[in-house]
Formats: C-alpha cells, structure tokens, sequence
C-alpha cells in the first residue's frame, strides 16, 4: 500500500463534515519495503527516545530522552499522580478521594504496572485487575450504533468500595487448538471464552456483548499525539482502491475539547483522539473520578444501581466540582505523553535485517506502517515536535476476521475492527511486564501466536508467514522482538 515517493490526494472529514481536499507526499525513508538499515532507526522515539537501559523492567518508566530538568520535574509529579492510590469518600486527605462508588482499579499504576502491558487473569482465582470487559449491546449487528447496558453500563467494575457489591467476577477459560505450519512445525492457539459470575445487579440484557481488553503499554503515546491528522489519513483506503487487500479507516471520534470529530489514536478500537482524552475516559470509567472533561461522580453506575449514584463522591467546588481537578489531569497527561519509548540495541544485525526484509515481503509493513514524522509545530509539546519516528502502526482500524472479532463496536469501529497496534518496545515486554501475553484479550502467549490469530485483511500476511521455513519465520520473529 505504501511503495515510492507517491502523491495522493485524500479526502478528509473535517469540522461538522464537510470535506476538504489535501495534497500529501510522503518521503522514501518513511516507506515499508526496505530492507536496509536506515540510520535513525535504531532511536524509534527520534530524540525523545529513551537515554536508558531497554533492559530492565523500568525500560518503559523513562522521561523523554530530550526533556529539560524542570520539564522532568512535571514528569515525576505526575508520575505520583498515576501511582497514588485513591480512596472512597469523604477522607481526610486532600484530592485523593472519590474512588468508585464501583471501580476496576485503585491507581493507574495497577493496570498500567511498570507502565507496561496487562495480562488476562491467569486462573479462576485470580482478578482481572489489568483487564477490562467491554460490554454493550450493538442495535444493528456488529456495526454501530452501540448502547450500553441497561443496568451494568458500558463495563464491568469487578471491585467496589465498602458498602457497594463487585458488579461481577470475570472468569475467562480456554479452548485449545492446532495449527500446522510449514515445516513440520505444529502451534497451538487458545480461544477464549468469557464468562461472569456472581452479577450483583441482576441479569444481562440478553443481546449484550462481551470484550476483553488488556491495558495497552503506555510507551510513545505524546508522538503517536503529534502526527498529523492528514499523515494518519494518507494510509486509509476504505474501498481497497489500489487493490492490495487492506483497507484501512479511521475511527473518526468526537474530541470532546475540540468540539469536532478527529481520527482516534488510542485504545485497542482507536476511540479517543487525544492523551487527555484518554486519561479523562480511565478515570472516569476504571476509577469512578470525575474530570472537566467527563464529569459524573459515579463514573459508570446507572440508574438501576441507586445506592452507587447517591454515594458520597470526592468533588470540591473550590477545583472544578470534580474529583480530578485539570492540573492533576493536565499533569497525569504530560507524564502519560514523555513515557519514553527504548532504544534499540540490534537494529544492524544480520538475523534482524533478513526478518524486516520478511516483514516487509509478507505484507505487514501495510498496516504496521514503520515511519512517520511528528507535526513541527508551536501547538507540539518540545519533546514531540518534528521528531522522525518508527512506530510500526498506521493508526487506522483493519478488519481482522472472524477469529479476533468481539463484535461490539466503539465509536465507528465495526466488531471485527481494531487498530493496529504499535510496535515499538514491543521485545521489552517480557522484562518489564513479566509475560508474553498478546492481542486484545492476551490470548496470543507469544509473538508467533499473535501472527497467526491475523485474519481478514491480514490474512495474506499471516499466510506468509506460516508459509515460510522455519529459519525465515525466526528471523521475522527476530527483527518485530528489536523494536
């Protein structure tokens, strides 16, 4: 989809719909298809990049590698923000109350651990506490409009302040089966099967539908900010009009600050535009904390749970009337947005560049767009500005087939739609998260799992690869565990 210096005009939404034409070229260095080292590569965050060793489990808990000392001052202080514990309310202490009534987690930092990625619960005894599901009900298939449910609303909180039940217990089991690959290779994939035990507030809505959504890793998100809109967009073709098969969209979302629909950048579905947005949409759903931006008290609760939406909340009239006042939002942002992303250490070696050859050949480079060039503008942060940087991810939702649909949309994203994931710092996971757990749900326990669940439009790719020798599928293996 991206071969050459190219000119493409793009139609782009904008405003309240109407559409604008804009002129895009893109530069040969931030192309798929090379399989040569290009020099820069090895620093994916340009020079925000991580000054830090990648080998430790702190690997993602770095301030940009270009933040000044007062700038790094701000990133710690709203480090302590994403770690502090909050309580229920009233509490003696000071903006840290509020908690719930019904909640996922306690701090960011439980989710987010290490600022790395979560993990489904490991058995049935275990929580699901750096796990989210997803619940609604979809009016029209899996295609949007989705409502919540009626009682138990747009998640399940499986914790609760004293007084308040659990809304329900997540248990996830496992059906297991083979595949075989070329070479007399056989892996075995494991499906998943959610169910939910002990609900408090009586029953589901029939039709509702169920996600698992682990907590993505938090390296990069303040870049992935700062490429351009119209940059995002040059990679989409909805109706496949140069016929390669893949047919990026953007999940077009409403910036609630903006007061406009912007391509979304961050979730698994792509469904906020923005780092504060984001931030906004965790406290409130995960934690039950009010913001300027989405300010109910109770978070999630609904209307059937009476008792979570007369409970007692943190808000003080003196910051807001809300119960995460803007310079603690605006600072838990700015740390979330310079969590820098890792150097890579063997970017030059043989087994590495003979894997991006590979990757780029079967098709991947398609969705998992390795480059881009951050806006050099006055409204970027110092940190992000006019950085070149190698994502792997073209931000845009792709079909993914039957095998990873949860068929409930969020915001345009169909049910069988998810954004490409990042790859950077993807090698890191295991040392800074203590697993190899992938995809939306962690179903996939390694790289070479999370391949082949691809289906849809990467199903050629992951064809590709189940194709190739085993060496070849190693040395793929190799070049996406470098980044």
């Amino acid at each position: 989809m991206t071969s050459g210096l190219r000119r493409r005009y793009l139609p782009i939404l904008a405003g309240a719909g109407a559409i604008g034409w804009l002129l895009l070229w893109q530069a040969p260095e931030l192309q798929a298809g090379s399989a040569a080292f290009v020099p820069g590569e090895e620093m994916p965050g340009g020079e925000a990049t991580s000054r830090r060793s990648a080998k430790n489990a702190n690997a993602f808990s770095h301030a940009s590698g270009n933040a000044g000392f007062d700038r790094e001052f701000d990133f710690k202080i709203g480090n302590g923000i994403f770690r502090k514990l909050w309580v229920s309310a009233p509490a003696s202490t000071n903006s840290s109350d509020g908690l719930g009534p019904l909640y996922n987690a306690r701090a960011c930092q439980r989710c987010h651990l290490k600022d790395g990625r979560g993990h489904p619960p490991e058995n049935l005894s275990d929580n699901a506490v750096s796990m989210l599901l997803r619940v609604g009900i979809p009016l029209s298939g899996d295609k949007p409009p989705v409502k919540p449910d009626p009682v138990y609303g747009g998640q399940i909180q499986d914790f609760a302040i004293q007084g308040h039940k659990p809304e329900a217990r997540i248990e996830l089991r496992y059906e297991e089966f083979a595949v075989e690959l070329s070479g007399g290779e056989t892996v075995m994939l494991r499906r998943p099967k959610i169910e939910l035990a002990d609900l408090a507030y009586g029953a589901m809505h029939p039709d509702v539908r169920l996600s698992a959504r682990i907590a993505n890793q938090m390296i990069g998100l303040g870049l992935l900010e700062a490429i351009s809109a119209p940059d995002i967009l040059a990679n989409a073709d909805p109706e496949d009009a140069d016929g390669d098969g893949i047919s990026g969209r953007p999940n077009m979302v409403m910036n609630l600050e903006a007061g406009m629909a912007e391509p979304g950048r961050f979730g698994w579905k792509a469904g906020q535009p923005t780092v504060r947005q984001q931030s906004a949409a965790a406290f409130s759903g995960d934690m039950g904390l009010s913001t300027s931006l989405i300010t109910p008290g109770a978070g999630d609760c609904t209307e059937p749970q009476a008792a979570c939406l007369q409970a007692k909340n943190g808000a003080d009239p003196a910051e807001g009337n809300v119960e995460v006042p803007d310079e603690m939002l605006d600072l838990v942002a700015f740390y979330a947005r310079n969590l820098a992303v890792p150097k890579r250490s063997d970017a030059q070696s043989d087994q590495v560049l003979a894997g991006k050859a590979l990757f780029s050949s079967a098709g991947c480079a398609a969705c998992h767009v390795p480059s881009f060039r951050t806006l050099d503008s006055r409204d970027v942060a110092p940190e992000q500005k006019g950085q070149t940087i190698w994502p792997y991810t073209d931000l845009l939702l792709h079909d993914m087939g039957d095998g990873l649909a949860d068929g409930l949309p969020e915001g345009q994203a169909l049910g069988r739609e998810w954004r490409t994931a990042p790859l950077w710092g993807i090698g890191a996971t295991e040392i800074v998260s203590g697993h190899t757990l992938f995809l939306h749900d962690g179903r996939a326990r390694n790289l070479t799992e999370a391949i082949l669940w691809h289906g849809g439009e990467a199903q050629a790719a992951r064809d590709a690869f189940a194709a190739m020798t085993p060496k070849e599928r190693a040395d793929l293996i190799a070049f996406v565990s470098s980044l």
